[in-house]
């Protein structure tokens, strides 16, 4: 208990700090410190969740590696093997994979199927819209990149479409407290990628930089907290409904 509360206070500091370090764009000293919090958000939740779900651990840990590595190798520039760089891709390889686990973890809890047929019009829109982000934002950094490169963004940002998507069809269906912390988390997700791209291929403002870490701090913080709380669920009698814990 108490080393949970000294988990959440160490969070709250290192969340403030990067912050901070972000608007500065002192980005080496940032990175680190993200890496390091989310270190702690991974403790926290092992030692915090009553409720702790494997896919959403390995979401955790994928995530943390990657951005362990993306800080062990930030100072260095290592010489492309066959004009290659392959830090680049181990890195967003492994983003993919956080995210693919997170998009496990919903599928998990829903039936994919019934929720298209309960819902045919709104995923035929999202179907659309997600086409149509992941084409927009890509394209934007096209010029930037080779073949694999755009490849690589093309399938990341899927991903992320993806699991926004995915999230929202979820709260469509459950309808609660966790549920909507999943997707309020989805969408910060998504807004951080995006900015991420227009900070790194459009311009380097300090602003933009620091709303690109608003985005990702409050995203993580919204999927802890769904990862503490369980679905509640409306079961229908015939003179009144009851909610229930599951």
């Amino acid at each position: 208990m108490y080393l949970s509360k000294i988990l959440g206070a160490v969070l709250i500091l290192l969340c403030i700090l990067f912050l901070g370090l972000q608007y500065q764009t002192l980005e080496y000293e940032a990175s680190g410190v993200r890496a390091l919090g989310l270190i702690v958000l991974l403790c926290l939740y092992l030692f915090n969740g009553n409720n702790r779900h494997p896919l959403f651990l390995l979401f955790l840990l994928f995530f943390t590696f990657a951005e362990v590595i993306n800080y062990m190798t930030f100072p260095f520039e290592f010489p492309p093997l066959d004009d290659i760089d392959y830090m680049y891709y181990v890195s967003n390889v492994i983003s993919i994979l956080a995210y693919t686990f997170l998009i496990l973890r919903i599928l998990s809890g829903i039936n994919i199927y019934k929720a298209i047929a309960k819902f045919p019009i709104q995923s035929i829109l999202l179907v659309v819209l997600s086409v149509f982000v992941v084409y927009l934002v890509t394209d934007t950094t096209g010029a930037d990149l080779d073949f694999y490169e755009y490849t690589l963004e093309f399938t990341y940002n899927t991903v992320v479409i993806i699991l926004m998507s995915l999230s929202l069809l979820y709260y469509m269906l459950k309808e609660d407290l966790k549920s909507m912390n999943l997707l309020i988390g989805s969408i910060c997700i998504l807004f951080y990628e995006i900015l991420q791209l227009a900070y790194y291929y459009i311009e380097k403002s300090e602003v933009l930089n620091l709303f690109c870490s608003l985005f990702f701090v409050t995203a993580f913080y919204f999927y802890y907290l769904q990862s503490r709380l369980k679905h509640v669920e409306i079961v229908e009698y015939s003179d009144k409904s009851q909610r229930l814990d599951l």
